[in-house]
Order: structure tokens, then C-alpha cells, then sequence
């Protein structure tokens, strides 16, 4: 019991570590790029809003990066080439159908004199497989790695005790059912739980990787708005097309009568305003975490001394123990919301 405490102790340790240095990757960057006699506080916010953001290449430590596939179709056809073609500053790449140029993180089609030619550029669909892409990717991989291995050991363990990986995953599962599904949805939770239960791990591994990326650079997908728009998308579609007659006489008929014309459009608003809500609370919450923890480790780079890292390096190893907290609770609020909001339209009158 006391080695398995220990080795519990050190597997986190070494992740906090990791944490620390995947976290401070993007001001090594920064701190060896040309302009590195650019203001502290300028460099810090690059490294920042690099982070956080997305981006045709990947990450991997200084200046190494890995280049992602560039898809682009206009009107003159299909067009893939490399990201590094372009990822140098001001660098044009002279393509089959048009000249690019990277520009704000948007590949842009430039003249022959390098300038940017918005018109052409609006008619350039961007299918680019970008920094967020991959990491969608592989959160989708690691899932179905685990829930297939998870899936065998219960074909291959019937009727015997939960081992290994099986024994984390199905505590929460049963969590999910027992307290989320049921007091929300009733007896018709059953039709719903794999919706509820894909968010909950998607969201959760999400915001785990973000805490302890594979990479140094970045990992920020639930921090993507566009991510959790889509998520809050499907709900607002799930709720919506679930609804039964009472859920859309509420609404359009509200009691009593004479409330119908200022009930009506604040219930019509708040069929919106729910998934937007789920959208911007999750994105708004683990975008700060990032920018929170980042901001910390660049007081180090600010103030040009080691004399911070202590301080610097304490607060952040905290953030990145709120972090764990935060990405079970986002995921289990988000899920909570999501089964009330179906809940609400299934429900029958009582």
C-alpha cells in the first residue's frame, strides 16, 4: 500500500514537471527567435496568444517544429503542400494554381510582388490539417484505445471484478448514470447515455491533455471556441429535435395568456442562449487556465532573473493542481447541463 502511494506520488511529479516544461517550451521559442531584443512583456504575450491559439505547424521544442498539411481548394482546383513551405516569415510559396503567403496565422494568396490579394484570398477554401486537427486526432484515438481495451477486458472478465484501466473508467460511467442521467432524465436516460457519456470522456481527456500535453507547444482544444460551439451545437440540435408537446407548448404557449408577448421571445431566447452558454463557459475557463499558468511562468522571463523561478514555479505547480480539479469538474458540468437541457424537453407533464 505505502510503495503504491509513493509511486503514485512520483508518477505525479513527473507530470507536473512535464507540465512545467511544455508550458515554458513557447517562451524558449521565443526567447532564441531573431527578435529577441523585442520587449519582455511583448515576447511573453507572442508566447501566450501562440499557446493558446491555433497554428499550421506543431510545436515540438526552441524552434523545432513539425509541418502539417496545407489543403486549400479555389477556383482553380485542389492544391497540398507542406506547412514549412510557408512557416518563415514572409516567405512565399509559389503553388500550381496561385502564390501563398502566411500571414496572422491565415494563408493568404499574394501578387507576384509579395503583397496580399484579398480578393483572390476569399475565394480560397482553408481545409488545412492545423495544430487543433491533430489534437482532435489524437484525443479521438486515445478513446477508442481505451474504450475498445476497456470493452474486451468486460467480454473477456464476465462476472469477475473490475482490473487495471477498467477499474478507473467504470466509476465514472456509473457516476455519470446514477447522478447525472437518471435524477435528470428518468427512465428515458438509457437513450441518451452514450451522447452523455462521449461528451464527458471527450471533454475530460481533452482537458487533461491540455494540462500534460505529448508535445511541449500546446494543446488547447477545449479552449478552441469553435470545439466547444460545436459541441453546444449538437445539444442545442439533441434538445430540440427530442422535444415533446409540452416542452414546445411551454414555450409558444405559455400560461397564462396574456404573458404571450413577453414570454414568447424570452423562451425562443433561451433556446439559444442555453448552448451558448455551455459553449462559452467551457471555453472561457480552460482558456484561462492556460492564460493564468503562462502568465505565471513568464514573470521568470519579465524580470530576467532566477530569483522569481522559485515563486514563479510554485504558483504554476498550484494552477496545475486547481487545472486537474477544473478539467473534471468542466467535463461533469458540462454533461450535467447537457442531460438537463434534454431532460426539460423529454420530460412529460406533470
Amino acid at each position: 500500500m505505502v510503495s503504491g502511494t509513493i509511486l503514485k506520488s512520483k508518477i505525479f511529479n513527473i507530470l507536473l514537471i512535464c507540465a512545467f516544461f511544455s508550458l515554458a517550451a513557447p517562451f524558449a521559442k521565443a526567447a532564441t527567435a531573431e527578435d529577441s531584443t523585442k520587449d519582455p512583456k511583448e515576447r511573453a504575450k507572442e508566447a501566450i496568444l501562440e499557446h493558446i491559439g491555433d497554428s499550421h505547424s506543431w510545436p515540438v521544442l526552441g524552434k523545432t517544429t513539425i509541418g502539417l498539411p496545407v489543403i486549400l481548394y479555389t477556383d482553380k482546383g485542389l492544391e497540398v503542400f507542406s506547412s514549412k513551405k510557408i512557416e518563415a516569415e514572409g516567405s512565399v510559396y509559389q503553388g500550381a494554381n496561385y502564390s501563398y503567403k502566411l500571414e496572422g496565422n491565415k494563408i493568404k494568396v499574394v501578387d507576384a510582388a509579395g503583397k496580399v490579394d484579398e480578393v483572390t484570398s476569399k475565394k480560397v477554401w482553408d481545409f488545412s490539417i492545423t495544430r487543433n486537427v491533430i489534437s482532435l486526432f489524437m484525443s479521438c484515438a486515445i478513446l477508442l484505445l481505451v474504450f475498445f481495451g476497456v470493452s474486451s477486458a468486460y467480454r473477456k472478465g464476465i462476472n469477475k471484478a473490475p482490473k487495471g484501466l477498467q477499474s478507473f473508467i467504470e466509476p465514472l460511467i456509473v457516476f455519470v448514470r446514477d447522478d447525472v442521467a437518471i435524477p435528470n432524465m428518468g427512465y428515458k436516460y438509457a437513450r441518451f447515455m452514450p451522447l452523455l457519456l462521449t461528451i464527458f470522456f471527450f471533454i475530460l481527456i481533452n482537458n487533461l491533455l491540455g494540462i500534460v500535453p505529448f508535445f511541449p507547444g500546446g494543446y488547447n482544444l477545449t479552449g478552441n471556441i469553435a470545439v466547444t460551439g460545436t459541441l453546444a451545437v449538437i445539444i442545442l440540435f439533441v434538445v430540440n429535435l427530442n422535444g415533446n408537446k409540452y416542452y414546445w407548448k411551454h414555450i409558444f404557449s405559455p400560461n397564462p395568456w396574456w404573458l404571450f408577448p413577453i414570454m414568447i421571445p424570452v423562451e425562443i431566447v433561451s433556446i439559444f442562449s442555453k448552448p451558448i452558454a455551455l459553449m462559452i463557459r467551457l471555453f472561457a475557463n480552460m482558456t484561462a487556465g492556460h492564460i493564468v499558468a503562462l502568465s505565471l511562468i513568464s514573470l521568470i522571463f519579465i524580470f530576467g532573473t532566477l530569483w522569481i523561478a522559485p515563486v514563479s514555479v510554485a504558483f504554476v505547480v498550484f494552477m496545475d493542481c486547481i487545472e486537474v480539479l477544473i478539467a473534471f469538474l468542466q467535463a461533469y458540468i458540462f454533461t450535467l447541463l447537457s442531460a438537463l437541457f434534454i431532460g426539460m424537453a423529454i420530460m412529460e407533464h406533470h
